[in-house]
This record gives C-alpha cells, sequence and structure tokens, in this order.
C-alpha cells in the first residue's frame, strides 16, 4: 500500500485592497453581478466575473427556477457567456462572491462541485492555470491558483480516452 498527501496553498487576503488592481477589479465586478442574481427561492445571490486574456470582463449571476435543479450557477452562466462571446480565447482568472438576503456568509464561498467540474473542462481545454477568487462579504478574499486546486483527483477526458 501506499499513501497520496495533497497539500493545498491558498491566498488570503483580509481585502481586496490587498491584491493587485486587475484582481481587486474582477472581485469588485463578481459582487455587482451578485447584486443582479435572480434567486428568489433561496435568497443566494451569487455573482462572478471571469477576466479574458484581453482585459474583458464577463460577469453573470445564478438564475433560479421554481422546477429545481433547472437553474443555472453564476460561474457557469459567466464562464459559458464568456466562451460563447470570445470563442478560443484564454481565461486569465474568475472571482465569485456570494451573499444571502436572510444571512450572512461570513467566509468566502467556493464553488460548487458541479461548477468546479465545469470550471475545469475550460482550465483543461485551455492549458493554463485559472485562478479562484473567492470574495466574502466581511471583505476576506481567498485565492486558489488553479481550477484544479479546488478539485484535486478530478474527473476528465483522461478518463474517458481509457487513461491515454
Amino acid at each position: 500500500m501506499n499513501e497520496l498527501e495533497l497539500n493545498l496553498k491558498y491566498k488570503v487576503y483580509g481585502s481586496t485592497q490587498e491584491m493587485d488592481k486587475e484582481k481587486s477589479e474582477l472581485a469588485a465586478e463578481s459582487i455587482k453581478a451578485a447584486k443582479k442574481a435572480y434567486a428568489p427561492y433561496s435568497k443566494f445571490h451569487v455573482g462572478a466575473a471571469v477576466l479574458m486574456e484581453n482585459g474583458e470582463i464577463i460577469s453573470g449571476n445564478n438564475q433560479e427556477n421554481a422546477a429545481y435543479p433547472s437553474g443555472t450557477c453564476a460561474e457557469r452562466v459567466a464562464i459559458f457567456y464568456a466562451s460563447a462571446l470570445q470563442p478560443g480565447k484564454r481565461i486569465k482568472a474568475i472571482a465569485v462572491y456570494a451573499e444571502g438576503e436572510e444571512s450572512t456568509y461570513e467566509e468566502p464561498v467556493t464553488p460548487c462541485g458541479s461548477c468546479r467540474q465545469v470550471l475545469l473542462e475550460y482550465e483543461n481545454r485551455q492549458g493554463i492555470n485559472i485562478p479562484v477568487i473567492m470574495t466574502g462579504v466581511n471583505g476576506k478574499v481567498l485565492e486558489a491558483p488553479s481550477i484544479s486546486s479546488l478539485l484535486p483527483l478530478a474527473f476528465g477526458s483522461f478518463q474517458l480516452r481509457g487513461g491515454q
């Protein structure tokens, strides 16, 4: 028997002002996007913003539906929209922010499992890491170096090709 140990490093900031200007602006766009979310059922407003290689920021937010699970998460809205608008362009980073109407989330909220899997597909397609910036309502920020760091031992096209 062998053991596998996974070590993950994240950056932790007290606020977005501690980050570089580009990432701080990206985080601010994710907050703006959350304010426009359609979340009448969960009252959980999520915004995501994608920074493209040309410097453009494309944002999205969660879109709920009474017929659960027909809605879509903010991260998937943003990344699908970015890919539709700029097919073949690389994504430099993604920022995520969440807030509730009835409760406060003190810690930054991370992408759900489905979003992690979808985001990983884009990271794998472009062959470079996509940093993930997660901002909390209290200003605290977590930065993961890549999507794959949020989803270690992930399922992907490698398995579909029989490990080749």
